[in-house]
């Protein structure tokens, strides 16, 4: 594996961050839509991006 540099190692823990609170977001949106249709667009939203988290994880050896 190649290492990383400290400005990478950065841009990954912020964008860590962003999909981690975007998929917390989703799945709650989720939870408290009324709308069937809704709620599935949502949990496959977080399900995108908790993909998205686990491959950046992945990246720095999570």
């Amino acid at each position: 594996m190649t290492k990383l540099t400290s400005k990478e190692l950065t841009m990954i823990t912020d964008a860590l961050t962003f999909e981690g609170l975007i998929c917390k977001k989703a799945r709650a949106y989720s939870k408290s839509l009324t709308d069937t249709d809704l709620s599935e667009c949502m949990t496959r939203i977080a399900d995108e991006h908790e993909r998205r988290y686990n491959e950046l994880l992945a990246v720095i050896g999570g």
